[in-house]
């Protein structure tokens, strides 16, 4: 039978586009985090931080993890900031004051209006136009002149990145971009102050492998969010990895200029031998298990916490099927929430073999709290 959870007020959290957001499952998480008395939460994918920030507001104690260094910045940012949020705004205005300059990013990312034709001289499409790509130059470089400390930096290039996010011309990530520009990309490029808050939790930053992280980290609950890959046997793995879509945040972040390959000029660290990620791997192993399940398991295994709060997709009845296994072996199923995004509706449902064996729908999410044993 399905049940509605009763309305959850979700503090507001600020991010960029994102392809792996969970900012529609917010509230379900802190819906599912509040079942249980826990007070320290290890975050491990954090990706935009959406959750660890909703979750730092509600007065958690959170650990922030994720390996790309662009969420590190926007963790740093809304979980270690102990200012007034009017107190980084000289530095806000001083940077929007910046002259123009061309540079590396509009040497490679920069384009002309060319009518709406987003398509450039070199045959290439670009996912800002120049007068935003000279600006990005002109402020990323006097962000390092100015030598501002972690906390400071972090909010000035979270700043940028959101004001980036913008006005840019892409479906929401820097694996491909537009035809023709989007409207958004003929505005200018105007730096805000971020929605930063202060917090009275003991918060933690990491930018690790999360195999690395769990040992060294006790808490009461962790939250996974893995990235998903393509989990279609007939299909190879997913061509595009995470890294490798959101590549420009890591070169605004690292400032490294790095060699670039394809035809959106992605950095070459995040080709697929470099950046693939175990749990994106949805081959199956030589025991007729998927990898990427087995990942889990052994992540559900290696964590020190007492509950574990899982999202994942169904992804079909072999791989729900092996989930099941991975959970019931694990500890007990405190409770399982569908999540329709179609409908925008969320709904609770009883642990049976339903959804395994429902072949009709097999991309269904769903959070799972785990006790573990």
């Amino acid at each position: 039978m399905q049940q509605t959870l009763p309305h959850f007020r979700t503090p507001p959290t600020q991010g960029i586009k994102y392809i792996g957001s969970k900012l529609k499952l917010i509230p379900q998480v802190l819906e599912l985090v509040k079942k249980v008395n826990a007070k320290t939460i290890l975050d491990g994918f954090a990706g935009t931080t959406r959750v660890s920030q909703a979750l730092a507001k509600l007065g958690y104690n959170v650990i922030c993890n994720d390996v790309a260094p662009w969420s590190e910045v926007f963790a740093t940012c809304y979980l270690c900031n102990t200012k007034p949020r009017e107190t980084y705004q000289p530095l806000i205005d001083h940077l929007n004051a910046v002259p123009p300059a061309d540079g590396w990013f509009t040497e490679h990312y920069g384009g002309h209006a060319n009518g709406g034709n987003a398509i450039q001289a070199d045959g290439l499409k670009k996912p800002w136009q120049l007068h935003n790509t000279r600006k990005l130059d002109a402020i990323r470089q006097e962000i390092e002149t100015l030598n501002l400390d972690s906390v400071d930096k972090a909010v000035a290039l979270t700043s940028l990145m959101l004001a980036l996010d913008r006005v840019d011309s892409t479906l929401g990530h820097f694996s491909a971009y537009l035809k023709d520009w989007a409207p958004r990309a003929y505005k200018d490029l105007v730096l805000e102050v971020p929605e930063v808050f202060t917090s009275e939790g003991n918060h933690q930053v990491h930018q690790s492998d999360i195999f690395d992280l769990v040992p060294r980290v006790s808490v009461d609950l962790a939250y996974f969010d893995p990235p998903y890959g393509s989990n279609n046997e007939k299909m190879p793995p997913s061509r595009v990895r995470y890294a490798a879509y959101y590549h420009l945040w890591k070169s605004i972040v690292l400032f490294d200029k790095p060699t670039l390959f394809g035809k959106a000029k992605r950095r070459e660290d995040t080709s697929d031998p470099l950046a693939a990620s175990v749990f994106e791997e949805f081959r199956t192993n030589s025991t007729g298990h998927f990898i990427a399940v087995e990942a889990i398991a052994k992540l559900i295994r290696e964590t020190q916490a007492r509950w574990i709060l899982l999202s994942y997709s169904s992804g079909g009845r072999a791989t729900a099927q092996q989930l099941n296994e991975v959970m019931q072996s694990n500890g007990k199923l405190l409770d399982v929430l569908e999540l329709n995004y179609k409908k925008n509706v969320m709904a609770g449902m009883k642990w049976t073999d339903e959804w395994i064996n429902d072949a009709e729908t097999p991309n269904r999410e769903f959070l799972f709290l785990l006790e573990k044993n």
